[in-house]
């Protein structure tokens, strides 16, 4: 795998994240993908619960914005540092930021991600 082709797949990970499309990010991801986020919770089977997940987003947001700000590739995995920025449906803006760890499997998808954010950061910035 290629320091390219993971880059890619990372892009393509965070630019459905904002597009909030669930068939496109669910393609970046192995069969048996398995998701920490965040981390400290029980892990999520992303082919089982990855309509929850871009459900919640959204229901929650009207508009949602990511930043890559570094990537950090060492053979198939990456470490990427991120920012989020959104406006609810409230019509409040939040912004958050944390890292994830992408483990890339031989097929060129992810196996496992591990996120580190808070989550409690965020919704307390919905609920100000």
């Amino acid at each position: 795998m290629t320091e390219e082709a993971i880059a890619n797949i990372i892009e393509s990970y965070f630019a459905n994240v904002s597009a909030m499309n669930p068939e496109g990010w669910v393609k970046n991801f192995a069969v048996d993908a398995i998701s920490y986020d965040p981390v400290g919770e029980p892990p999520t089977k992303i082919h089982e619960g990855f309509r929850d997940f871009i459900g919640l987003l959204q229901a929650t947001y009207e508009k949602l914005e990511s930043n890559i700000e570094h990537v950090f590739i060492a053979g198939n995995e990456a470490a990427v540092k991120w920012e989020m920025q959104g406006i609810s449906k409230t019509g409040k803006s939040v912004t958050f930021a944390g890292i994830t760890i992408f483990e890339i499997n031989d097929e060129g998808k992810i196996q496992t991600t591990r996120a580190y954010w808070s989550p409690a950061a965020m919704i307390a910035q919905l609920r100000s």
